[in-house]
């Protein structure tokens, strides 16, 4: 078969499929000890988030991302989900680790808890059942379940190029049984590979505890210890458990008569290495008959407590190339397979870094030479199918020559070193910092427009799916239930009309409106032609002045002459001007200071001052060379993809600095401030200052009043104030914005950082 894959298909189509992880983790203290507090109420119902929920513990967080067709963007919002999460845990941590942190007797601990509906009631109570039967500390352990299904594509083609003896849903479940057989067969290199649960605390099972080493303060293993989670110590069901998987109705029987003699309550309670998945997961047998196999669901795999996601990128790039190999390795008539597969599981989990052989069909065998044999013919998929994927393989070819590249061998020499609990926390509190530093990034999706990225992150947490309608636009759908809305640029919304944004884009319609309702705007005319424009400029030679586009955001084109400027100068400014819109507005300089007013739903919910792109001098450098340093902050970026935006030395900022006897190659004096243009935009590398709490009511009120003036429900309103705190002070509104950045009040330079997502979400009736 595989030469028949190499005619098909090309190297980067056998890498799609559909990948999809979940990933478990106990909320602990600053110490280690389990969290007992409730699940944050920011995640919402638990039944309801497809992102975010619980799975036996109220302290057991559990992560899902959806089905990606690459692993990359599986990999990456799964890190998006560690970073979300583990933000909004207050002085909480999510354990890093397989094996619980430090865990109370079972009667403390907190059983998940759902709402009062049925589903919940049923969900409550299966957990219920579980403690009784099983214990609550083996239910804590943790562990990462891997989702994957081929590529359709490539099953039909395969199927339209083999022998037709089957219809094609036989045929695809047929490929799918014979990777779910090989898994189990190899899952033990698996296991040596990315086993990672080697040390267990003091405060696990006693039964398990007793029989360990203690190898540091309150830790506990055993010579050669790989993967406590996948060994006898680990969450298993009673009495071992064989499906049939031979069909997909041997495999339902099966699991019917494990229910019938009273072996497991459910399907869902067999709790095998791998999982046949269906369709319809709440009706799994019945699902699994009408429909067949929708994916696996592999669960060997341990936390890689090295990985902030727990797992990483290369592993996961193994795991296909695994799976490729699961499809093509033929398989042997041994009837005793299921059972030789599991002491040799348990034998790997429990010993692996030590003990050498293995059963094969009865007989024994090195791990060494059966591991270096299955790696190999992983190298020969790898190189015939052009995959690229050698130093991946390379690297778990040398695991398996030296266990001491293991992790579980690195876990064990940690914790001598630090200590099982200290270790652990101090990986989580790692990674907790690692999430707030990138926090205004949503990992994946790093090319969209940031505020768009910050609502998409917002969505996400309270369990709203979001759908990429068109990346390049921006444009998503976010969908909880029945409830759809669509969003453009994270503000442009159902919320506000069509006139309403035309009216804001409209800088003229703007001005007379505001002016009809007696809002303070600046006085000024408007030109149609460059023409017509000159001849009347004489009349505001030295006058403090702003040239204007009638229609363009983000401060493009505009020149501010505070106070005043030549007729050349502002000839020139026209000419920038016009070269951006065809009608130009001059107007009236208001004094004072700029700034952004975010009006949400009628509410002022984020003021922002924002300085204009500037730089300060050392005596040394040159304007051009202070700008390139300030640039290499890792706030600023281009396009609007992260806080702030780099400084731009264009002919407005040339001509701005001519107004004060400077060019680029001027050396300002030391702590010299240098002002770029007078216009504060971020978008032109201004700088973002939060003064929500500190400017007046009233002007607030006046902020309202002019959203509400145009009809709309998210506005951005650009106010010149001389005094935030007086009443009196003189203030105007020199523009509307239909289309307000959120970033710049999510995260300013200075100043408290406001979630105004949530506030669009709600204006939404996403609750």
């Amino acid at each position: 078969m595989l030469n028949e894959i190499k005619q098909l298909f090309k190297g980067k189509e056998l890498l799609k499929g559909h990948f999809g992880i979940e990933r478990e983790s106990l909320r602990c203290d600053s110490y280690g000890n389990l969290a007992t507090t409730p699940h944050p109420e920011v995640f919402g119902a638990k039944l309801f988030n497809p992102y975010i929920t619980t799975d036996f513990s109220e302290s057991q967080v559990e992560l899902i991302t959806p089905a990606f067709e690459t692993i990359e963007e599986t990999h990456k919002f799964l890190c998006a989900l560690y970073d979300i999460t583990a933000l909004e845990l207050g002085d909480e941590y999510l354990w890093p680790q397989s094996m619980p942190c430090n865990i109370p007797d079972d009667q403390q601990i907190p059983l998940a808890e759902f709402c009062k509906c049925p589903s919940g009631e049923k969900a409550y109570a299966y957990r219920r059942k579980l403690l009784a039967k099983y214990g609550g500390k083996r239910q804590l352990v943790s562990g990462i379940h891997y989702n994957f299904s081929f590529n359709e594509d490539f099953i039909r083609k395969l199927y339209e190029h083999g022998p037709k003896d089957k219809s094609y849903r036989e045929f695809r479940d047929y490929l799918y049984l014979k990777v779910a057989r090989n898994y189990l067969r190899y899952r033990w290199l698996l296991i040596y590979l990315l086993g990672s649960s080697s040390v267990m605390h003091e405060s696990y099972v006693e039964e398990c505890v007793k029989q360990l080493q203690e190898v540091a303060e309150d830790s506990y293993t055993n010579d050669g210890a790989l993967s406590y989670r996948n060994s006898e110590y680990g969450y298993t069901n009673k009495v071992e458990l064989f499906p049939n998987y031979q069909t997909i109705e041997d495999y339902t029987k099966s699991l019917e008569k494990f229910v019938t003699d009273g072996l497991i309550e459910s399907p869902k309670e067999l709790y095998s290495q791998i999982r046949l998945k269906a369709y319809d997961n709440e009706s799994l047998l019945e699902s699994l008959q009408e429909e067949g196999i929708a994916y696996l669901e592999y669960r060997s795999i341990d936390i890689n407590p090295f990985e902030k996601s727990g797992i990483k990128l290369d592993d996961l790039y193994f795991m296909h190339l695994f799976n490729l190999f699961l499809l093509l390795e033929e398989e042997s008539d041994y009837t005793k397979w299921q059972q030789e597969a599991l002491k040799n599981q348990r034998c790997i989990a429990k010993y692996g870094q030590k003990e050498n052989l293995l059963l094969r069909e009865g007989k024994l065998v090195s791990k060494e030479e059966w591991g270096i044999e299955i790696l190999e013919r992983m190298q020969e998929i790898n190189y015939v199918l052009e995959l690229g994927q050698e130093e991946v393989l390379n690297e778990m070819i040398k695991k398996v020559e030296d266990y001491t590249l293991t992790y579980a061998h690195q876990i064990v020499e940690m914790v001598k070193e630090k200590g099982y609990l200290k270790a652990s926390i101090e990986l989580a509190r790692n990674y907790k910092n690692d999430a707030y530093q990138k926090r205004f990034k949503f990992e994946g999706y790093e090319d969209m427009e940031l505020s768009t990225q910050i609502l998409m992150k917002e969505a996400v947490k309270r369990g709203i799916k979001i759908e990429i309608l068109d990346r390049e636009e921006n444009f998503i759908a976010l969908k909880k239930r029945n409830h759809v809305e669509y969003i453009k640029q994270a503000t442009k919304t159902g919320a506000d009309n069509y006139i309403t944004a035309l009216m804001m884009e409209n800088k003229i319609v703007t001005k007379k409106l505001l002016k009809q309702k007696g809002i303070r705007v600046p006085e000024g005319e408007s030109f149609s032609h460059i023409d017509e424009a000159k001849d009347k400029i004489d009349l505001y030679i030295n006058k403090p002045i702003v040239i204007k586009p009638k229609s363009t955001n983000f401060g493009i084109g505009i020149s501010i002459f505070p106070t005043g400027a030549s007729k050349e100068d502002l000839q020139k400014a026209l000419e920038i001007a016009f070269s951006h819109d065809d009608a130009v507005l001059v107007e009236r300089f208001i004094p004072g200071k700029e700034y952004r007013f975010l009006v949400i739903n009628d509410e002022a919910v984020g003021i922002l001052h924002r300085v204009p792109a500037n730089v300060i001098g050392n005596g040394t450098h040159t304007i051009r060379e202070l700008v390139e340093i300030k640039n290499q902050n890792v706030l600023r970026g281009k396009g609007y993809k992260t806080p702030l935006e780099k400084i731009q030395l264009d002919e407005s900022a040339k001509l701005f600095l001519k107004q004060q006897n400077k060019d680029f190659e001027t050396v300002p004096l030391l702590e010299e401030v240098v002002f770029l243009r007078e216009n504060s935009n971020i978008s032109t590398g201004g700088d973002s200052i939060d003064y929500t709490d500190q400017v007046h009511e009233y002007f607030k009120k006046i902020a309202v009043a002019s959203a509400k003036a145009v009809g709309a429900k998210i506005c951005g309103v650009d106010m010149m104030l001389e005094n935030i705190e007086d009443v009196k002070a003189s203030y105007g509104i020199i523009e509307l914005n239909f289309n307000p950045a959120i970033h710049i009040h999510s995260f300013p330079y200075k100043g408290k950082e406001r979630n105004v997502a949530v506030l669009i979400l709600k204006l939404l009736g996403f609750e």
